[in-house]
């Protein structure tokens, strides 16, 4: 059989062939200078907020709303009917919890069935074709925001009974896969009470939390380690302490949440760079958000019990 006879290695004539690799430090500048540029670019597409339209919903104390379908939305309050409207604002139905209640929070899975959260029961129900299943039982916590991800599976912001933690867990059909509580040193990444926790997933993956209690918009990764913390932007207009409550996200990964008591919308690129305000005279007490696939923005304004479609993007 023929032997393979090596020789001497130039490192020298193999840099000229094959080129080499900058240092590590040089990679990082040149990288976080793509995106600053990149942040750039983006924010230059953010128009100056238009109102499209205003929905009359006739909920007390609007907090919720959410997609069924491209004409149709959502949307709770403050009382235990759950209202379904097209786009128009006409009312195509209703429904009660079973608590009788009103629900922390609702959301839509990808088979077009309404889940919602009841307080009273601490569990999480299901209702398709007109039936309510209950799919979550909790024991010691009681369920709060709701989210359905890209892969179906359902994050559940919650409390414990005796208001002292909070975490998120991840379900798999109603077993649960993935709880998100503390970071690597062991402090919790969520203030502990009862106070509103809206959740979304962004389309990389990273899991958005807005803790309004705790003036902070936490981001984690897929695998639940802390990215950043957004803790609001100084402006001479916003004099009063940040509390953000609704979250969402767009098709470019920004994430947009509602701060109520400013009276106005914060927008960040994925990695927590503030990049705009939308901050329109006739918006009030935004609280619930959601982003159509063409990145118009769906609003609850709490006090009115109306939602406003607002074009804030190129």
């Amino acid at each position: 059989m023929p032997k393979f006879i090596s020789t001497p290695i130039d490192d020298e004539k193999l840099r000229c062939l094959f080129g080499e690799i900058s240092p590590l430090f040089t990679a990082m500048e040149e990288r976080d200078f793509t995106t600053k540029t990149t942040t750039k670019s983006v924010e230059k597409l953010l128009n100056d907020a238009e109102i499209l339209d205003t929905i009359e919903t006739n909920h007390e104390n609007l907090r919720c709303v959410t997609f069924l379908n491209e004409d149709q939305i959502w949307t709770s309050g403050l009382t235990g009917e759950i209202k379904c409207l097209n786009i128009g604002g006409v009312l195509c139905s209703t429904l009660d919890t079973r608590s009788g209640d009103r629900p922390n929070d609702i959301a839509v899975d990808s088979d077009r069935a309404l889940l919602y959260s009841d307080e009273p029961t601490k569990s999480i129900n299901k209702v398709k074709n007109d039936q309510t299943e209950e799919i979550i039982q909790l024991h010691g916590w009681i369920p709060f925001n709701l989210c359905v991800t890209s892969s179906d599976d359902l994050l559940v912001t919650m409390y414990s009974d005796d208001e002292t933690q909070s975490k998120v867990v991840c379900y798999t059909d109603s077993t649960a896969k993935q709880t998100i509580q503390f970071d690597d040193d062991g402090q919790p990444l969520y203030s502990g009470n009862n106070s509103i926790k809206y959740i979304c997933e962004n389309r990389n993956l990273d899991i958005c939390v807005a803790d309004c209690d705790a003036g902070a918009v936490v981001v984690v990764n897929q695998a639940g380690k802390l990215r950043f913390r957004y803790t609001g932007h100084p402006s001479p207009t916003k004099n009063k302490p940040f509390e953000p409550y609704g979250i969402t996200t767009d098709s470019l990964n920004r994430i947009l949440t509602s701060d109520c008591v400013n009276h106005c919308i914060h927008i960040l690129d994925e990695d927590g760079q503030f990049l705009h305000f939308i901050d329109n005279r006739e918006l009030e007490s935004p609280l619930g958000l959601t982003v159509d696939k063409n990145d118009i923005l769906f609003v609850c304004e709490y006090e009115k019990g109306n939602v406003k479609k607002i074009k804030y993007a190129k």
